[in-house]
């Protein structure tokens, strides 16, 4: 795949960086045309993936995420990884209201939302050594952009 586009971003593994890793998730793929749903899709997706990281991968230790973003043609991906415990059982985690977490507190719906918000994802983890979830969106191209640029032709 051609690369128009990527960033690389390393932070803290704490809540308060769950809001910074949105906007800034959202400001990189505005390059593309998005609508204003795409943006919000792109939030709550990638903010889910960071807050998995913060409450599930470093229990009771600090540590640090990783976000990287990749635009090629009208495609944003973006990977959030994390150096933490890992997951056991990747299909089982990926399960609607599966969680390892406070049950009063988590709902175990952050992969069910991943895959409603964005048009693939992709789970790699290794016990002991952490998880990195890849997520893709295609974003449509613009149908007046896309005659402009048949007229050109």
């Amino acid at each position: 795949m051609n690369t128009d586009n990527y960033m690389e971003l390393i932070f803290p593994a704490t809540s308060q960086n769950e809001a910074f890793a949105r906007v800034c998730a959202a400001a990189f793929a505005a390059r593309l045309d998005c609508t204003m749903e795409d943006i919000s899709d792109i939030k709550t997706a990638v903010s889910e993936a960071v807050t998995n990281a913060v409450v599930h991968a470093y229990t009771h230790q600090k540590g640090k995420v990783i976000l990287r973003g990749e635009i090629s043609k009208n495609t944003v991906t973006f990977e959030i990884q994390d150096f933490g415990k890992g997951i056991e059982d990747i299909q089982q985690a990926m399960q609607p209201f599966y969680s390892t977490g406070n049950s009063e507190e988590r709902s175990g719906m952050g992969f069910t939302v991943m895959q409603s918000f964005m048009d693939r994802v992709v789970v790699r983890s290794q016990p002991g050594h952490g998880t990195t979830v890849r997520l893709e969106k295609t974003i449509p191209v613009n149908s007046m952009e896309a005659a402009a640029n048949v007229a050109l032709s």
